[in-house]
């Protein structure tokens, strides 16, 4: 399941590496999306 998630998740969501977002300011949606792909990642590779 995740690993649709995953897939789903990179054709909608902005990817903000490819954009050079500097984490520390980042602001808190963007935040929030970084941890959500981020969680989505881990547990699709898990």
């Amino acid at each position: 399941m995740f690993k649709i998630v995953a897939q789903i998740n990179k054709l909608l969501l902005p990817s903000f590496t490819k954009q050079r977002l500097d984490l520390a300011t980042a602001k808190k949606w963007q935040m929030a999306i970084i941890g959500f792909r981020y969680y989505v990642t881990t547990r699709a590779l898990g």
